[in-house]
């Protein structure tokens, strides 16, 4: 095992016991974890929660899981495949009355950024073609957390990785998966953080109201993977909504509404400069046009949903 200091140089030091999971316990501070704790809340224990491989996979080492209702491991690319079967099958029960409808149980896939965004996106999309009655968590942390933080789609720009040490770190640009959803029309899609309970609470009882493919798209502050102390991980999916990194939104009936606008947004230098990954664009040398490059990408956004 390695810990952040040892896997990414100029990082900000975390402390020693901050590891990588192992299948003994999840990493302190996970904010994937914070998410979907709170999602679990809502849904209750009649969910079957069909995990693709990732970090989420710690949670349950057989026989055991954390979770009053079922959960069942997939292949990092198969957990809409598997979500089929399973619905299929509960639809076949109730068909024969071997079930009954009040028995029936919620089909939930939850996956990391690292599916949902890439080894899973073709899956995805046939589910959401045949109509698939599922919904869908991404806990985003920007990367492949669960070994080692290597870029993934979802990684920002600029972010440093264990596969983008550069000195400008990751040349690349976040993939908008919100927007791939909502342009296949969904039942609801929807992002959220879990700095902001209220909102997201909200969001899980429209998706879970609804009848269809359906998204939570959840921002996913990873200590390890993002270089800080983990008590601060509310404080940055708070930071990542003040400044507009992370607009937060629905797609319901058609349109896309932002159900937070932040009234004066803070520099994205607040969000970037108290994470480790961003440490390379302020020192030893600071990095002004990559800098720019980010806040203009978010301000060019919100010029779009404010005008």
């Amino acid at each position: 095992m390695k810990t952040s200091e040892t896997r990414f140089k100029g990082m900000r030091d975390l402390p020693s016991a901050h590891l990588l999971g192992t299948g003994t316990a999840m990493c302190a501070g996970c904010g994937g974890l914070e998410v979907l704790h709170e999602i679990y809340d809502i849904l209750g224990k009649k969910t079957v929660f069909v995990n693709a491989a990732g970090c989420m996979t710690l949670l349950s080492i057989y026989p055991f899981t954390p979770f009053r209702g079922s959960w069942i491991y997939t292949a990092m690319a198969s957990a809409p495949a598997g979500a089929q079967g399973v619905r299929d099958a509960l639809d076949t029960l109730k068909r024969k009355e071997r079930m009954k409808p009040a028995d029936d149980l919620k089909v939930v896939c939850l996956t990391g950024d690292g599916s949902a965004y890439g080894m899973g996106l073709s899956s995805t999309s046939a589910a959401i073609d045949r109509g698939l009655d599922f919904l869908y968590i991404c806990y985003d942390n920007e990367g492949y957390g669960n070994t080692g933080q290597q870029f993934s789609a979802a990684t920002p720009h600029g972010a440093r990785t264990s596969t983008s040490m550069g000195p400008r770190g990751f040349p690349g640009s976040k993939k908008d998966l919100f927007s791939i959803w909502a342009a296949n029309s969904p039942a609801y899609a929807a992002t959220v953080a879990g700095a902001e309970p209220l909102d997201l609470a909200r969001k899980i009882e429209k998706a879970d109201t609804a009848k269809g493919p359906r998204l939570i798209l959840a921002l996913s502050p990873c200590p390890v993977g993002w270089g800080y102390d983990p008590k601060d991980s509310v404080e940055i999916g708070k930071l990542a909504v003040k400044t507009g990194i992370w607009p937060l939104k629905e797609y319901i009936d058609g349109k896309v509404v932002h159900t937070k606008i932040p009234k004066k947004r803070l520099p994205v230098e607040e969000y970037l400069k108290r994470q480790g990954r961003f440490a390379h664009l302020f020192e030893p040398v600071r990095k002004d046009d990559i800098l720019k490059e980010i806040q203009a990408g978010v301000d060019a956004y919100w010029e779009g949903v404010e005008g």
